[in-house]
């Protein structure tokens, strides 16, 4: 827990873990009523771990920025595309990014993702809101070449491990006032290549939950991932860029802190 003065506080003596029933509405106000001058202090050098734990679905949502759509050569979607993305790419905010053993195309995406609390299932758009515990940064690695030159679906290029940073905080849906108006951005080497806000989206936040959840039944914990502004390696002209061993990607969405990673090689040890 983040207190009023942004000290990072321990709440293991208070919950095991982030996730399952304590994303629920009334159990995450039951958090609130703990004095956090009485828990211990986490040192800045202690690593911090997905900001919620026991993923069981991370749904993706593809060219959901009409300009994103553009540069990568699509149409704007007359309805949401939806994909898999495995909870095995789940990693920590400032774990490294691991590219895959003679990966060369291996690219970067900044996306406000959706932590689901309470179940949904066709959910009116109306209400959907009410479906949110919170959001998180998520940074919804791609491996192009797996996603879009091999036969199949895009899950293959988007399921790599540390695929998928998410945090570092899940951010309460009363801290974020609206979801559709907030600045994101994404830099690698100190370069800013991604500068977008949510409001650009083609489908907003509470049509995306109430749309997935006609197909699927949105669980405790699940996360939507909810597309990407424009700037991702692939669209750069004349000629596309990706990520290479040694870089440092950092990304943030305003109110929701910030990621930092360094790329790594498969075969380092």
């Amino acid at each position: 827990m983040v207190d009023n003065d942004g000290v990072i506080r321990d709440l293991s003596g208070v919950v095991d873990d982030i996730s399952g029933e304590i994303l629920l509405d009334d159990n995450l106000q039951s958090l609130k009523a703990h004095d956090t001058g009485k828990l211990p202090v986490i040192g800045s050098d202690v690593r911090l771990g997905p900001c919620v734990a026991g993923v069981g679905k991370f749904i993706c949502i593809g060219l959901n920025y009409s300009d994103h759509a553009k540069e990568a050569g699509q149409d704007v979607p007359s309805e949401p595309i939806m994909f898999m993305k495995a909870t095995s790419a789940i990693t920590g905010p400032n774990d490294p990014i691991i590219i895959p053993k003679g990966s060369q195309k291996t690219d970067w995406e900044v996306e406000l993702g959706v932590v689901i609390g309470k179940p949904a299932k066709n959910v009116d758009i109306n209400n959907a809101l009410d479906h949110v515990a919170g959001y998180c940064v998520v940074n919804d690695l791609s491996e192009r070449s797996y996603q879009l030159e091999r036969s199949g679906q895009w899950v293959k290029g988007k399921s790599c491990d540390s695929f998928g940073p998410i945090g570092p905080w899940l951010v309460t849906r009363d801290e974020v006032k609206d979801p559709q108006a907030l600045k994101m951005w994404l830099d690698v080497d100190g370069k800013r290549y991604q500068q977008g806000n949510t409001n650009t989206m083609v489908f907003g936040v509470a049509e995306l939950v109430s749309y997935c959840s006609q197909f699927m039944s949105l669980q405790t914990g699940d996360i939507i991932a909810t597309g990407t502004p424009p700037g991702v390696g692939l669209g750069q002209k004349p000629d596309p860029v990706y990520l290479k061993p040694g870089q440092t990607v950092n990304l943030g969405i305003e109110g929701l802190g910030m990621q930092s990673q360094i790329t790594v090689d498969e075969q380092a040890p």
